[in-house]
């Protein structure tokens, strides 16, 4: 079974990595910055010039793309090409909505098509222990599932096409909440005497212990904000749960504060740094 991955970005990069390493037949691969492609044909495996490349000598296509209006781009381009006999996955963080109209496009073709976004960040990509949510046929999802497990250690299905899109969502819009409690937590303990260090460890005594404190503290008390994963790809998150929620009705005061958090964080110049640089935001002027 060849496979093939479109997006050699900070996690598609060390995702397709791991499949060149795990798999047992050809993988190929493309991204616009060729660099990043010749990257992994150094590492076995086969560059392409475009999507549609790959996905004529495939059996599985896997996208990684930044947006909604990538991951159209993508499944237009290769949709000439598809058939019974491939597989789709779109391992993007995506609208969801838009995510169901690809599906549909796909389906049309005789191909199949799930969506398997990731959580956790690039040190987990490297290790090959994502968490992955999918969303598609239960069929689909057992058969890619080995696929899917080159990547990640923890994959669950959560119902049809886009539901692996909307948990994926879900889970991003509760660190972003989680992440500015801790960030106006401690900036109140800093302004109180207390360091970041001393402030983790007190709340791991409490029902207050987070694994987002837990795996940042150090970062945080270094003010080192080498990206993990970027303000800016957050912000796209945060944004895409208000749009869901406001699709379904739902009111969300929480997630509206943490938007306010990121479009501030946008707007001082910190979209590339590490997600948790939005302390930046909060200790503002201290």
């Amino acid at each position: 079974m060849k496979i093939g991955f479109i997006g050699l970005g900070i996690m598609g990069e060390s995702m397709a990595e791991n499949i060149v390493k795990k798999h047992d037949d050809d993988v190929y691969v493309f991204d616009f910055v060729k660099e990043k492609v010749d990257l992994l044909v150094s590492k076995g495996a086969k560059g392409c010039s475009s999507s549609k490349e790959v996905a004529e000598n495939v059996d599985v296509i896997i996208s990684m793309v930044p947006k909604s209006e990538h991951s159209m781009s993508v499944y237009k381009e290769v949709l000439p090409v598809l058939d019974a006999s491939k597989t789709c996955i779109d391992m993007s963080t995506i609208d969801p909505s838009v995510s169901v109209e690809i599906s549909k496009m796909v389906k049309e073709t005789g191909a199949q098509f799930i969506d398997a976004p990731v959580v956790k960040s690039k040190p987990a990509a490297i290790a090959g222990k994502l968490g992955i949510y999918v969303g598609g046929e239960e069929k689909t999802y057992e058969a890619m599932k080995p696929i899917l497990l080159y990547m990640g250690e923890n994959v669950i299905r959560m119902g049809d096409n886009g539901k692996g899109l909307v948990m994926k969502i879900c889970h991003n819009a509760l660190v972003s909440q989680i992440q500015n409690g801790v960030n106006e937590t401690a900036t109140l303990a800093k302004a109180n005497g207390i360091d970041i260090l001393t402030y983790a460890e007190a709340i791991s005594y409490g029902g207050a212990g987070n694994w987002y404190l837990d795996s940042k503290k150090d970062v945080l008390s270094k003010e080192d904000y080498t990206t993990a994963f970027s303000i800016e790809n957050e912000h796209k998150d945060v944004h895409i749960c208000m749009n869901l929620a406001k699709e379904c009705g739902v009111d969300m005061p929480g997630e509206e504060n943490a938007v306010r958090v990121y479009d501030k964080a946008l707007e001082m110049g910190l979209g590339k740094e590490d997600f948790c640089a939005t302390m930046k935001v909060v200790r503002q002027g201290r």
